[in-house]
Formats: C-alpha cells, sequence, structure tokens
C-alpha cells in the first residue's frame, strides 16, 4: 500500500491558512470509485484511502511513522509560497498602464 506524506495547500474559500502547518500521511487508493446503483453515490471497498489521513507536526514524523509501520511511501515537498505585495495607492500611481477609472 502506497501512502503520500505532503503539507497541504490553503482552501481557495478563504485567505486564513488553517491546517496548512501540519503534514499528513493520506494512502493513495488501490481500487477505482465506482457508482452506487440505488443511489448514484461513489462508493469503494478501500476505507484506508478514503476515510484514513493522519496528521503530524514535522515531516520527519511521518517519515518514522511510515517506516515504522513498513508503509511505502512519496514525500511531496511544498513548494514556498508566492507573495504579490499589494498596496491601494498603487491604483492611482502615474507609472499605472491603464489609467484608474470608475
Amino acid at each position: 500500500m502506497l501512502a503520500r506524506i505532503f503539507r497541504p495547500a490553503k482552501t481557495a474559500m478563504q485567505s486564513g491558512k488553517a491546517n496548512t502547518t501540519d503534514w499528513v500521511l493520506e494512502f493513495e487508493p488501490r481500487d477505482a470509485r465506482r457508482p452506487d446503483p440505488l443511489m448514484g453515490w461513489t462508493q469503494t471497498g478501500d476505507t484506508a484511502s478514503s476515510q484514513v489521513r493522519l496528521s503530524f507536526e514535522t515531516k520527519e514524523e511521518a517519515v518514522r511513522y511510515a517506516d515504522h509501520h513498513g508503509i511505502a511511501f512519496q514525500l511531496i515537498d511544498s513548494k514556498p509560497a508566492k507573495r504579490v505585495i499589494k498596496a491601494y495607492a498603487d491604483n492611482f500611481a502615474f507609472s499605472r498602464r491603464i489609467p484608474w477609472t470608475h
């Protein structure tokens, strides 16, 4: 069973960075999801890939846990966030390409 160890990205719905500091160990699915014939929802018989998600404070703890339990893993390092510094006064700057209007 293969697992991924990664640091999750922030959600697109909010600007906060909650739950992005911990490292997550998540299992890859063994089989494909299939639709339920009665309700039409997707289902799988593999509970480890859909319901098990372990959180660790550091990357080393997650790697140590996977090694100790004999879990093959793929380590995905997170990229640093690209910061775009903006100011309200930039809307009225003379160097602006397109003049600001209402």
